[in-house]
């Protein structure tokens, strides 16, 4: 179970994984002792999965960043799972949904630009067994970053 110090110290965790122990503990009002052991417990718990950094896509040559929905033209186990080790396999996609509605999955896409977006819809997606259809979105200004959990 949290508490409101363990909230507190993962709000601040999600703001900057940099922070020291000694920082936390300023920020907490506790020792610096007690600021790591409450985050190792929340590491060995799974609340904090792991720490990573934020890249700027576009300094990185990343130009085009879009939504695609797949819909499945079966259901079935087999092509299910061929389909997510599909996903899994291609770095373009960086995260990927199962979704109610009309479309089955939906995933976030990064691409250099428009002609390696158009390759991965109809060389890669499109040609799967179990893809009946693609519809895509091409993003044109993100209005928020990828925002921190609310705690």
């Amino acid at each position: 179970m949290l508490d409101h110090t363990d909230t507190r110290l993962l709000a601040a965790l999600q703001k900057d994984a940099h922070l020291t122990s000694q920082q936390l503990g300023e920020m907490l009002n506790l020792s610096p002792s007690q600021a790591g052991r409450r985050r190792q417990r929340l590491e060995a718990e799974g609340y904090i999965e792991g720490y990573a950094a934020r890249l700027d896509p576009v300094r990185l040559g990343l130009q085009v960043q879009g939504f695609v929905q797949v819909a499945l033209a079966t259901h079935g186990p087999d092509h299910s799972a061929s389909f997510a080790r599909l996903v899994r396999t291609r770095p373009e996609i960086t995260s990927a949904w199962t979704m109610t509605g009309e479309a089955d999955y939906l995933l976030r896409i990064y691409c250099t630009d428009l002609p390696a977006l158009n390759r991965l819809l109809h060389e890669v997606l499109l040609p799967h067994p179990a893809v009946a259809r693609v519809q895509s979105q091409i993003v044109m200004d993100q209005l928020k970053r990828d925002a921190p959990l609310p705690t």
